[in-house]
This record gives structure tokens, C-alpha cells and sequence, in this order.
């Protein structure tokens, strides 16, 4: 089979797309037939040698979505059911989906029914999956004790305030799409450190742009739900913004800052506030065949910003971690 292959870290030339053995079943693991994938900031940190757990060489890849070519759990997994699979330890304490075949342990293997298209479903995971159980623990159909949706009925209670912090990644956008989707008169701030994407920005869907210069939000603005995405980095300031009773979710941390020191959350959280969390790593697969039921629900466009193909994907990483980056980057296979 054909996948990309880095035997030592460094930048995206040392992303090698080679011919390498196709996996062999062993018990307990099914072959998977990748059909695409989305690119993620974790396995650029991976590429660049800052997981220490991971050793080379090693295919990358922390998700994939692809159908079962070959099985060794008949009843769940038979051969040709579609399937989604996230995080676990693929791509790092074994290969990943950076290939056109991948040997993945049956627990972290999802069947999922769905008529999206390959290009589509792999615009989902991780990063819609991310955007979705961040919406989920932000509560926004909650206002005040209320639904959103009565709310415009009746027009009894205002609509919560709400800010994306890292609004030009992928799960920014996402999380954006699937908000307005079923919500589309909330109106949405998102931030960004170049007041260069803000056409961008806008025309995603965005109804303010606020810059984030050093971590620090130019404006005075209060928001009663805050999508955190750079993480612990940011997360002081962020609290700064929020209104009593609002809620944070702390999804990313592209600030690369992984911890918050000397946090006591009695005096810095927002009064009466809220601090939850969501990441890719809490799979339930229920929660992404929900996800999947949404997308078409709602009417919800995944359209990635950028498609590679497989030997393209050291252009993609390239294109992921430069200042032009904007949503979601896959690779159909």
C-alpha cells in the first residue's frame, strides 16, 4: 500500500510517501480501508518531534474514515461497513491514517450509517466531532432558563452573547457552521491575531471580529458562552469577558500552553460562571452518530477550505501551520 512515512521529525519534506507493507489482521484488530482524513495541529507537534511517546518511523494520522476491508469482529465490523475512528493512540503508539490501508484496535473502530460522501465525512472528524461536543457542554439552546427557540418565540429572554476564541481554525469554523445551522439569528464573535482574516472571517459567517493581540482581547464586550480554542495561554483573559453565569468551554490549546499554574477558580472565574471542557479523545459513539444524524438535519455545510491527495499531504501540513491556514484541511484518498 501507499503511505506517508516520517522516519525522523523535522519539518513537512520529511513527510515520505513510500510503497510499505499492508498491515496483516492480528486478533482484536480490523483492517480498515481509508478513504480520507482530516489534517490536525497535534500531528504537526508530532511531525516537528514534540511527543515524546512517539517513536519513528511512524505513519501519522489521529483519525481517518474509511470502510472495514478486512475483519476480525464479523457481528460489529463486517466487511464494507463504513466506520469513523478517533484519537485513541493511532498515528502515535501505533501507525495511523496517513495511508491507504489501517490496522486499528477494534474498540476505537465506530460503524456509522450515513449517505455523506467520502469528501464530507472526512471534513467531520476530528475537528466537527471537537466543534460538537463543545456546543453540547456550552448549552446555548439554555438563555436564562429558556430555549433558544422560545426565546424567538416569545421574546421573553435575550439570546446569550457568544465568542469563538480562535475563530480561523478549523474547529472555529466548525463550530460556527453548526451553531448557525440550527440557530441562525444568534449572532457569533470570533477573534483572531491578524486583523487580515477579518473578510475572512466575516464572510464565514462571523458577525464581529475582534483582535487577540498577545493575548489580550481588544474589547470591552461581555459574552455569556465562550468557545476557548488557544487554551490555558488565554484562558485568564477569557475569563475577564464573560458575564455572571456564563459558560466557558476550554477545547484547544493552540496557544501551545498546556497547563494553567496557580489557578484559584473561587476568585477568577466569572461570577456564578461556568468552567467545561470537550476534546476529541472523549469518543462516544453515539455522540458522533448524532453528529452525523445533525450535519443533514440542520442542513449544515462541512466544505473543507482545502482537499490533498495522499502524496500531497507535506504541502498540506505545510499549508496548515503557515499564517494563510483558514478551517478545515483533509486529504481523500
Amino acid at each position: 500500500m501507499k503511505a506517508i512515512v516520517i522516519h525522523q521529525p523535522g519539518g513537512p519534506e520529511k513527510l515520505c510517501y513510500e510503497e510499505v507493507p499492508t498491515p496483516s489482521v492480528r486478533e482484536g484488530w480490523s483492517l480498515v480501508r481509508v478513504r480520507g482524513f482530516g489534517i490536525n495541529h497535534s500531528e504537526i507537534f508530532t511531525r516537528k518531534g514534540l511527543s515524546p511517546s512517539v517513536s519513528f518511523p511512524r505513519i501519522l494520522g489521529i483519525e481517518c474514515v474509511g470502510e472495514i476491508a478486512e475483519t476480525t469482529d464479523h457481528a460489529r465490523l463486517p466487511v464494507g461497513q463504513k466506520v469513523i475512528s478517533i484519537m485513541g493512540e493511532m498515528g502515535r503508539a501505533f501507525d495511523g491514517g496517513y495511508a491507504e490501508y489501517a490496522l486499528l484496535p477494534n474498540e476505537q473502530i465506530c460503524p456509522v450509517q450515513t449517505d455523506l460522501s467520502w469528501k464530507t465525512l472526512a471534513a467531520l472528524p476530528e475537528t466537527y466531532y471537537t466543534a460538537y461536543g463543545s456546543l453540547l457542554n456550552l448549552r446555548i439552546g439554555d438563555s436564562v432558563g429558556t430555549t433558544i427557540d422560545s426565546v424567538k418565540d416569545t421574546g421573553n429572554s435575550v439570546p446569550p452573547r457568544i465568542l469563538v476564541r480562535g475563530a480561523t481554525s478549523g474547529v472555529g469554523v466548525a463550530f460556527l457552521r453548526l451553531l448557525k445551522g440550527r440557530w441562525p439569528d444568534l449572532a457569533v464573535a470570533g477573534t483572531t491575531r491578524s486583523m487580515k482574516k477579518e473578510r475572512q472571517l466575516l464572510e464565514a459567517g462571523f458577525d464581529q471580529v475582534i483582535l487577540d493581540s498577545e493575548g489580550v482581547l481588544q474589547t470591552d464586550r461581555q459574552f455569556d458562552r465562550v468557545l476557548e480554542l488557544i487554551g490555558p495561554a488565554t484562558l485568564r483573559d477569557t475569563f475577564s469577558h464573560v458575564a455572571e453565569g456564563g459558560i466557558v468551554c476550554s477545547t484547544g490549546q493552540l496557544g501551545g500552553q498546556w497547563y494553567l499554574n496557580d489557578f484559584d477558580p473561587i476568585m477568577e472565574l466569572p461570577a456564578n460562571g461556568y468552567l467545561t471542557s470537550f476534546y476529541s479523545g472523549n469518543v462516544d459513539p453515539a455522540r458522533l452518530q448524532s453528529l452525523l444524524d445533525y450535519v443533514p438535519k440542520y442542513g449544515i455545510d462541512p466544505a473543507p477550505e482545502r482537499v490533498f491527495s495522499l502524496p500531497q499531504v507535506p504541502e498540506a501540513h505545510a499549508y496548515l501551520e503557515s499564517t494563510h491556514s483558514f478551517g478545515k484541511v483533509i486529504v481523500v484518498i
